[in-house]
């Protein structure tokens, strides 16, 4: 099987470098790699051009769109059998190809995704972020899990679609704001399979500030909204969970300023939550600072998940506004 691996670009010619230099050392070899920069003001031609003798590689350069309409442009120019989307800022583990090969020809998925996780050389703050993104006690336990609530949905930070579900079902339709959970639901409806391939993991950086990682999560939050303007079912009960903790958290902090009763079982709530974060942390990253770290991760992520999606919730669903 030959694969083309799609990845947008805008403005981050580091990670572009730190993702290519990844993909040289895959143990499958049959791939190719196109970069599409999408408006960068930064770009990173000089960087992709580095590596033209050890990779499959084409870069373009195109007027800003979006992520959504940069793989489309991508798919448009692809050669492969199996469409293959990263974002940018991740490391591939050097038997992602084989991996994925090796459950497409013996169980094969017209569609799959993977799960992230954190890579050893991570900061600090990002193996936070990633343990804050893929905990039980958040809803990032929900991503890439074989016990998944509802439907599959792959993340287009690691996605594979078929060359004949983008031939069938076409590219994206909006270019942000969900546009990866959009899609897979479209290719969902059309009767294609859909799965998680659970080894076929990438090292996720995702972003290197509590500031940064904030504007992300309330992009998220809006994006569930988003999704729902589309698909009114995808709205699920547990969508609602970070904007439910971000009322308790707004709640509690009016009880202990007013002095009320219940304000003893609000901060109770809230020292349950961070020594489940604390321990759970620590457990699985072995660290005691990424362990107090994650816990700002934590609540970072479910308030502004929580607020991006009230946000929206009342603009495009109580006011009906576009």
């Amino acid at each position: 099987m030959f694969f083309s691996i799609i990845i947008p670009l805008y403005n981050r010619p580091q990670e572009i470098k730190e993702l290519l230099e990844s993909l040289t050392y895959q143990t499958y070899k049959q791939f190719e790699v196109l970069v599409i920069e999408d408006g960068s003001v930064n770009d990173a031609k000089d960087i992709v051009a580095g590596f033209t003798n050890q990779l499959d590689l084409h870069y373009y350069a195109k007027p800003n769109e979006g992520q959504g309409f940069t793989r489309n442009f991508g798919f448009e120019r692809a050669k492969g059998d199996y469409f293959i989307i990263f974002d940018s800022d991740i490391l591939v583990p050097a038997n992602y190809l084989e991996i994925v090969n090796h459950r497409l020809t013996t169980d094969y998925l017209d569609a799959y995704g993977g799960p992230d996780d954190a890579h050893p050389s991570f900061t600090p703050l990002q193996k936070a972020i990633s343990y804050s993104m893929t905990s039980p006690f958040t809803t990032g336990g929900i991503r890439g899990n074989k016990k998944g609530i509802g439907q599959f949905h792959p993340r287009s930070f690691n996605m594979g679609v078929s060359r004949e579900v983008w031939q069938k079902v076409g590219g994206f339709i909006i270019t942000r704001l969900g546009e990866d959970i959009e899609y897979s639901i479209r290719i969902h409806t059309a009767g294609f399979k859909i799965g998680l391939i659970p080894d076929a993991k990438v090292y996720h950086k995702r972003r290197t500030s509590f500031r940064q990682f904030y504007k992300q999560l309330h992009f998220f939050g809006r994006s569930r909204i988003n999704i729902y303007k589309f698909f009114p079912s995808e709205l699920k009960a547990v969508h609602f969970f970070p904007a439910v903790f971000t009322l308790g958290l707004l709640f509690s902090v009016i009880a202990n300023l007013l002095r009320w009763p219940v304000a003893i079982l609000c901060n109770a709530f809230v020292c349950l939550f961070i020594v489940l974060i604390f321990f759970h942390s620590l457990y699985k990253n072995k660290s005691l600072k990424v362990a107090f770290l994650s816990i700002g991760a934590a609540f970072i992520q479910l308030t502004a998940y929580g607020l991006g999606f009230m946000q929206d919730y009342w603009k495009r669903v109580i006011l009906k506004k576009s």
